[in-house]
């Protein structure tokens, strides 16, 4: 027996305006979350990438193709409902943030880790008012309580859209600062992806490529950078007005 699957029902989509922001309508219907919830965004440019998804939709819905729309459904049915606890747990990666923990042999990995990860902490020193502290091997040692306060009050601060798209940006990178460092677009997202894979890359180049990790890893960038992209469209005046 074949799985069933939803067919494209609808002529047009097409962006209308909601008392708390923004929605998308179907000839008219207005598209709703898995819940049954009135799918709502903040902004109008982010309801124009959830309505070109439906826009672009053929015969056969395909929900792999959709990903803004993925994305506010998460947004509105799971993050809403728990947005200090996701906030929390993402809090919780500066206290062992990817950027801290150094190897320590050999020189040359040493040598680039520095390079590429020091830059990054002082300006989370400066721009986020906390100073995180590398350590040498894996065995975690606590970061400094205020500086991990500060970073904290800074994640419970983002809206519940922000803190969905932060949420991958920080579990996909392995690291709350690399999180911030994309919010506030400190480099290019290419960039930071690459810092983040800095042992991956390092490994690569020692021992030869690993096509199926690179193509997992191909897969995690695309979730990466679709996660910039929706901070981007959920404030598009945060990184300005940091």
């Amino acid at each position: 027996m074949s799985e069933w699957k939803a067919k494209r029902f609808w002529t047009a989509a097409e962006v209308t305006e909601a008392a708390d922001g923004f929605a998308v309508a179907l000839d008219g219907r207005p598209v709703k979350t898995p819940a049954k919830r009135d799918l709502h965004v903040p902004t109008r440019g982010l309801a124009e990438a959830v309505a070109a998804e439906w826009a672009a939709q053929g015969e056969v819905i395909n929900p792999l193709e959709m990903p803004f729309t993925r994305t506010a459904n998460a947004a509105i049915d799971k993050v809403a409902n728990q947005q200090a606890e996701v906030a929390d747990m993402l809090a919780a990666y500066g206290d062992s943030d990817l950027l801290c923990y150094r190897a320590e042999a050999p020189g040359a990995l040493v040598s680039r880790q520095a390079a590429q990860w020091d830059p990054i902490l002082d300006w989370a020193a400066a721009a986020l008012g906390a100073r995180l502290h590398p350590r040498v091997g894996v065995m975690h040692a606590p970061q400094d309580a205020e500086a991990l306060d500060r970073l904290s009050a800074q994640v419970h601060a983002l809206s519940v859209f922000q803190l969905t798209a932060f949420h991958d940006l920080v579990s996909l990178s392995g690291s709350l600062i690399l999180g911030f460092a994309a919010a506030h677009d400190l480099k290019k997202i290419e960039a930071l992806w690459d810092i983040s894979r800095l042992d991956e890359i390092w490994q690569a180049k020692q021992w030869g490529q690993d096509d199926e990790a690179e193509a997992a890893a191909a897969v995690k960038f695309a979730g990466f950078g679709h996660a910039k992209r929706v901070f981007e469209l959920a404030d598009p005046s945060f990184s300005r007005s940091q």
